[in-house]
């Protein structure tokens, strides 16, 4: 049931980043193009993405146990590291060179768009790369 329920909330967030063109590069790169063609459409999605998830994340945080029983994970320790500033940076970087995210990256691999194949296979390899450094 969990699976079926994580699968359901994928694709819904995945609709929602076709529907609010998000999905799309040239927007998200339009977004972070200041000087240029800029579009704010990114800010609205941002926001209205926060009004949305304020209550229900308001209420997880008093929560031991998620509905389908399984336990809530703890808050991050909120410690600002090397790691920490290393992986926002490169996060950054990507983001505003391709205009993918790990998102839209994937509704682009399913979509079997060259860029998002091509971001997320870097993607995994970035984060199996972190797995086997920290082992």
């Amino acid at each position: 049931m969990t699976l079926l329920i994580a699968l359901l909330s994928g694709l819904i967030f995945g609709f929602g980043l076709i529907t609010s063109g998000m999905s799309n590069p040239a927007k998200v790169l339009n977004f972070l193009d200041l000087g240029g063609h800029w579009d704010p459409s990114l800010a609205f999605v941002m926001a209205g993405a926060i009004g949305v998830a304020r209550l229900p994340f308001a209420w997880a945080l008093r929560q031991s146990r998620s509905w389908l029983g399984q336990p809530m994970p703890s808050a991050p320790a909120g410690t600002i590291d090397r790691g920490l500033i290393l992986g926002s940076a490169l996060f950054g970087v990507g983001w505003g060179l391709s205009g993918l995210c790990p998102g839209p990256a994937i509704v682009n691999a399913g979509a079997f768009a060259l860029p998002g194949l091509i971001f997320t296979a870097a993607m995994v390899t970035g984060m199996k790369v972190v797995d086997w450094r920290k082992k």
